[in-house]
């Protein structure tokens, strides 16, 4: 994500990721491995290497707020227009 930002100009020392999840957050956090984390596979820790190199930063948004959902998963109506909306989507008139 960094390179492609760089690749159109941007350049950002630290990616904000915006995550609803408080339990997903702490494990990027925590580099200590216990019996919870066991069976997560070594391919997902790509993240929180990330996180602890500074590459990346993980902050928290309430699920209200979650752009994402938008992009991820079969909302109803109204919700789907409301995240369209903070997107700064417009609705393009059919002629």
């Amino acid at each position: 994500m960094k390179q492609q930002l760089e690749d159109y100009d941007i350049h950002l020392d630290h990616i904000p990721l915006k995550c609803d999840n408080t339990s997903a957050i702490n494990l990027t956090k925590n580099p200590i491995m216990h019996s919870r984390t066991k069976h997560i596979e070594i391919r997902h820790h790509f993240l929180r290497d990330h996180v602890q190199k500074g590459d990346c930063e993980i902050e928290y948004i309430d699920t209200q707020h979650q752009l994402a959902d938008i992009f991820t998963k079969a909302l109803p109506k109204d919700r789907f227009y409301e995240l369209r909306r903070d997107l700064g989507i417009l609705k393009i008139s059919q002629n």
